[in-house]
């Protein structure tokens, strides 16, 4: 990275701060390393080992990278209800390098007390439009495009979302897409082929494009909607990359333990890495504030303030 970028790299996070500590948020500086994690079956993860003195009856204890800084600032938030942010390193293994994707990266997390998801969008809104005057780069003004999931899938994949996952006929409309699923995927599975080969590559409209209400059977902790079919959730898009997530956070305790049951479930048929789940973390959930949190990933959030197409050209890797 020359000199200059990484000039512009301090400044956009150095504008971030202020960003959000001009807004009262408070600023977190949670640990990198946890002894457990939220289970998320679509990830995988870094374990690393924390080796006692010779002297200790203790040898070593397992303990993992954060793909998030999520299961540190909920507790906090169950704790004293604030407005938080934090910018800090995240970890996901076995992904590729380079382009879109690095297994360190950047990321900006920012929780919001009594919001939900569409506040948090005006409050990205705001955020970009602040960094673009202070960076002094021309950026599309708000508000950002919106189109829901239901409808971008109409538009770009020409078929009824809810109806064909009604009637089990993702596999026969991926087929008709010229795509080739595996015998027996599941209806989240269908849906990420399709989402990814037919409606994704669309997501490249002239300003950023907020992708709207999320099927309920794609496990997240977002809330579900009042139409049951959809959770209260939208990803963020800009030249047809993903830049954000964010959820109206869900706050029901028995939701959220029935999540961690079943992703821990897929995970341990699946995943590569398997790490340990606190099944006690529901429980700080019996208390929660209504909340709605964003997870941005600021590598790519300098990417799109800066003009550049890789993420390698914004940030020091040896990959």
């Amino acid at each position: 990275m020359d000199l200059q970028t990484l000039q512009k790299r301090a400044s956009i996070i150095k504008h971030a701060h202020s960003f959000f500590d001009s807004k009262n948020y408070l600023e977190l500086d949670t640990p990198l390393l946890s002894s457990d994690l939220i289970p998320e079956s679509c990830l995988e993860v870094f374990e690393t080992s924390r080796i006692y003195p010779a002297a200790s009856i203790k040898k070593s204890r397992s303990l993992y990278l954060i793909p998030s800084p999520e299961i540190w600032m909920k507790k906090i938030i169950a704790r004293h209800r604030i407005n938080v942010y934090q910018i800090c390193k995240c970890f996901r293994n076995g992904e590729s390098s380079g382009h879109l994707h690095n297994s360190e990266f950047t990321m900006i997390e920012y929780y919001t007390m009594d919001a939900d998801y569409m506040d948090s969008l005006t409050i990205t809104e705001e955020l970009f439009m602040y960094l673009a005057k202070k960076e002094d780069v021309p950026f599309p003004a708000p508000p950002f495009d919106r189109i829901t999931v239901a409808q971008a899938f109409e538009k770009y994949a020409g078929f009824d979302l809810f109806e064909a996952a009604g009637n089990n006929s993702l596999e026969e409309q991926a087929k008709k897409l010229g795509l080739e699923p595996m015998p027996g995927m599941t209806v989240g599975e269908l849906y990420d082929l399709i989402f990814i080969h037919s409606v994704e590559p669309f997501l490249k409209t002239e300003k950023p494009v907020a992708l709207l209400d999320y099927p309920a059977f794609v496990p997240c902790l977002a809330k579900k909607a009042h139409n049951k079919h959809t959770v209260e959730r939208w990803e963020l898009y800009y030249n047809g990359i993903e830049l954000a997530n964010c959820f109206s956070e869900e706050t029901d305790p028995q939701a959220v333990k029935n999540f961690f049951i079943s992703e821990e479930k897929e995970k341990r048929e699946t995943a590569l890495v398997q790490h340990k789940v606190d099944h006690n973390y529901w429980k700080i959930f019996k208390d929660f504030p209504r909340c709605s949190g964003v997870a941005m990933g600021l590598d790519r959030l300098i990417m799109a303030l800066t003009g550049r197409l890789t993420i390698d050209s914004v940030t020091i890797t040896d990959s």
